[in-house]
């Protein structure tokens, strides 16, 4: 029985940053002293974004990095894309810069209620 239940497991690796519900990231973005981040273009951004992020493009690598170099690696950051894959990876790079406080929001923007 082991061996089938080990052949047929489905395994995930560890995430970058804790993944949470929509309504669970609302209620944490209210604290003081969080980071909201929007890995999207300025584009995206500009169409509909949640109140008081901050747009950091993702794909904008250089600024990307030196933006938060610069930042206080233990500050709490919550980030989100438009469906969350995006921000994964922002969170796997911040990860490897130092942060260990991410959040992801749970599928992007798109599960943000309008």
């Amino acid at each position: 029985m082991t061996f089938f239940r080990s052949l047929f497991s489905t395994t995930t690796p560890d995430t970058p940053a804790k993944i949470l519900e929509a309504s669970e990231f609302a209620s944490h973005i209210k604290q003081p002293g969080v980071l909201l981040v929007d890995v999207r273009t300025a584009e995206e951004f500009s169409a509909g974004h949640i109140s008081k992020a901050q747009n950091v493009d993702y794909f904008q690598q250089e600024s990307f990095v030196k933006l938060f170099s610069e930042m206080d690696t233990s500050q709490p950051i919550y980030l989100y894309c438009r469906s969350g894959a995006r921000s994964q990876k922002a969170a796997a790079q911040l990860k490897s810069m130092g942060f260990t406080e991410l959040y992801d929001l749970k599928g992007g923007y798109l599960a943000w209620p309008k």
